[in-house]
């Protein structure tokens, strides 16, 4: 399939152009250039002319786990641990293959009509198996978004028996999932050890063991709460990253998910190792957290991306929004309007994200892949123009969000999702609903 895009403007060389042009086949994007040499020479291919619309890469969603967006809700306004068990372990018996699917094409349609081409989900209710694991990877495959499942390996045994695996269980069904979708454009599997308190070191270092062996990263929580902190140094002696060298794993591969509690060394540890992080700034406020520090990190060397985390402790998932809250939260944090820009938090929700999950995407580039967004810059949320890119990541509402591609295909056209219905899964996730009142969940 080939299409010419024709723009108002695209962001293409970290700037805004305007009247340019965009050649796509094969759900790869081919040539780009001024508007009418590539009309004329493709005189013949498809054009789709988005008037009044900027062209902007999509979103990269560095962490999120799709089922709990089924729990939206269900427990605010309380502590960390009060909010796990009165929704994720609450409701994980009732999460069957049907839930997760359910879960699955609403959070991933959602991210979509908000601008995510991409997303990495952080997935564990293995149920035994890998026929819930089946169930995210069919939702993507159904709506069209681009999958990093980021299988989890977790065997603490004071979680739900749905999350635990052995060691053993937990390598071979993540590495036969690799081995099945190894090749496929749209997916990608990555181990994902919980976390220091989710995951033996057994099962950590397996993890690691598994990424070198499949050559992709490692994902995993770390310091979220000043209670793992605690954990790890009365069972270890060591601040969760120092723990976590000491296993061997804290490399380039490492993706760290929030790094709200670190000391000073653990901060250059980091960027002394390459490693990087999944910032997820508004699920860290909405559980009281507290706030990484960003700046921090980047002066070591860390490699930043954004996500959302799930939607029951967020409660959006736009990567645009995480963009805003990331910076907005530093500056008032550090009492200083300068220590983080508008691009340095745009990068990380784009390209940067997708360098970490080792990804061709995240720019309008040639030879990458055709994963793109138009926001409608007559959106009194995007004005003045003059200011476009400013506006793009402080002011930009849902609502401007005008179309959606992802591996050159058409997913969201004048914010309506074509290929499955909101009004579809808004009636999926109503019945599920339904199913559980009468099983009389409380």
């Amino acid at each position: 399939m080939q299409h010419v895009y024709i723009a108002d403007y695209i962001y293409v060389n970290d700037q805004f152009q305007k009247d340019q042009a965009m050649y796509v086949a094969d759900g790869v994007i081919k040539e780009i250039g001024p508007k009418q040499a590539l009309a004329e020479k493709y005189k013949g291919i498809s054009t789709i002319n988005w008037g009044g619309k900027a062209i902007v890469p999509g979103t990269i969603n560095a962490h999120n786990h799709s089922f709990q967006s089924l729990l939206r809700g269900i427990a605010v306004d309380r502590p960390f641990l009060e909010w796990r068990d009165k929704a994720l372990y609450r409701y994980t018996p009732l999460l069957d293959e049907e839930a997760i699917y359910t879960g699955a094409l609403f959070a991933f349609g959602e991210m979509l009509k908000y601008g995510a081409t991409t997303v990495s989900d952080f997935f564990y209710v293995h149920n035994g198996g890998t026929a819930t694991d089946e169930a995210v990877i069919q939702a993507a495959k159904d709506l069209g978004i681009r999958l990093v499942f980021a299988r989890t390996m977790y065997d603490w045994d004071g979680a739900p028996i749905n999350y635990r695996e052995t060691v053993d269980e937990a390598v071979e069904r993540t590495r036969a999932l690799a081995k099945k979708y190894q090749g496929n454009p749209m997916i990608s599997i990555q181990p994902a050890p919980h976390s220091p308190h989710g995951a033996s070191p057994e099962m950590i270092k397996a993890g690691h063991r598994l990424a070198q062996e499949l050559d992709t990263p490692l994902h995993i929580h770390v310091a979220e709460e000043m209670f793992e902190v605690e954990e790890t140094l009365e069972k270890y002696g060591l601040h969760p990253v120092h723990y976590l060298d000491s296993l061997g794993v804290v490399d380039e591969r490492m993706i760290a998910i929030h790094l709200v509690w670190l000391d000073d060394s653990e901060i250059q540890l980091l960027g002394q190792r390459n490693a990087s992080l999944a910032y997820c700034p508004s699920s860290n406020m909405f559980l009281s957290d507290g706030v990484t520090r960003i700046p921090d990190l980047l002066q070591a060397g860390v490699r930043i991306s954004l996500g959302s985390d799930g939607a029951c402790s967020n409660n959006r998932i736009s990567v645009f929004e995480e963009m805003r809250m990331c910076s907005l939260l530093q500056k008032v944090t550090r009492l200083d309007g300068t220590c983080i820009t508008a691009k340095q938090v745009y990068d990380m929700g784009t390209k940067v994200g997708a360098e970490l999950l080792r990804l061709p995407t995240g720019l309008i580039k040639e030879g990458l892949q055709a994963d793109f967004v138009t926001l409608n810059v007559n959106d009194l949320s995007l004005s003045p123009k003059t200011e476009l890119f400013a506006n793009m990541v402080y002011s930009l509402q849902p609502n401007a969000i005008a179309d959606v591609v992802a591996g050159g295909k058409m997913i969201v056209e004048n914010g309506k999702l074509l290929t499955v219905s909101e009004q579809t899964i808004v009636q999926k996730v109503d019945q599920l609903f339904e199913k559980w009142a009468l099983q009389n969940v409380k």
